[in-house]
């Protein structure tokens, strides 16, 4: 017999109607997570990513709530971006917690530019306790140059299928030394340039949140992280703020960036569940018997 239970949800955003599922375990300690949907796909998630992260939380005894952004999935509306949907995630807590009352606090959690999208969001909601953040999305052009001249460029010196290109002279010495030229004009050039008006969210987001945050990232071969450790590593207004004490991070090293294996996305849950229970849940039940 299953511990939990799904169920499914029509809830109104600016009067339009979306599709949320709930996904219970039969006991609820008073927080839920609300899995925000990263890039153009529905609340199932790339292999069913999120999917099997409800089922995995609801059976370590936390609920959940995945659902479509307008425009998305089974929702109705126009399409939108990742920029434009906290009166999304508003009314997808507000449901959730109509649904539960028992539920009193949110951990958001998502991955890429739904990560993005929470940090953005979760500092104007005082119901939202904790965010837990896979490899977010810090996207520039002047980024991406960065990050691969100090990542991708030195690697490829180790890299012996480069040297067997160059000593059969196969290897397009003209083109490789226009690319990284190309890479060292854009990592030159201001970081206020293009992309850098939702990251400047980010950081304002990041800077006024009270709560805890989990990052979560995938390992250097990926070229989101990447730029997001070129950021908070270069840039002092990052570097500051992910030193706060309520922030702490994992690597899973050698994971892809959606975390796609079976042994991947159970680490994933594992770790989520753990940090609720010790930093979330916990803290509730001190406020609790403190009042």
């Amino acid at each position: 017999m299953k511990s939990w239970q799904e169920h499914a949800h029509i809830f109104a955003c600016e009067g339009e109607r979306l599709l949320g599922i709930a996904t219970l375990p039969h006991a609820i300690d008073g927080v839920g997570v609300l899995i925000i949907v990263g890039g153009p796909q529905y609340r199932a998630g790339s292999h069913r990513q999120f999917t099997l992260l409800a089922r995995q939380l609801a059976e370590d005894g936390i609920a959940s709530f995945r659902f479509d952004y307008r425009g998305m999935g089974d929702s109705e509306g126009a399409a939108r971006t990742f920029e434009s949907v906290d009166r999304d995630i508003r009314a997808a807590i507000d449901a959730f917690t109509e649904l539960q009352p028992e539920i009193k606090r949110i951990v958001l959690w998502g991955l890429c530019d739904a990560a993005s999208a929470a940090l953005m969001y979760g500092a104007s909601d005082p119901r939202v306790a904790g965010m837990v953040l896979l490899n977010p999305w810090v996207h520039s052009e002047s980024a991406e140059a960065k990050a691969r001249l100090r990542l991708y460029y030195p690697a490829r010196i180790f890299d012996a299928s480069f040297w067997r290109k160059v000593f059969r002279l196969e290897f397009a010495f003209r083109a490789a030394f226009k690319e990284f030229a190309g890479f060292i004009r854009m990592g030159a050039r201001s970081s206020h340039g293009e992309g850098q008006t939702f990251i400047q969210r980010m950081l304002e987001g990041l800077e006024s949140y009270q709560g805890k945050i989990l990052i979560l990232l995938s390992g250097h071969d990926d070229l989101t992280v990447q730029e997001f450790s070129t950021l908070i590593n270069q840039n002092p207004d990052w570097c500051r703020a992910c030193q706060a004490p309520q922030l702490s991070s994992l690597t899973l090293h050698g994971a892809t960036h959606t975390f796609s294996s079976h042994q991947w996305r159970v680490q994933v849950g594992a770790w989520t569940s753990t940090w609720i229970r010790n930093q979330i849940s916990e803290n509730i039940s001190q406020q609790h018997e403190q009042s």
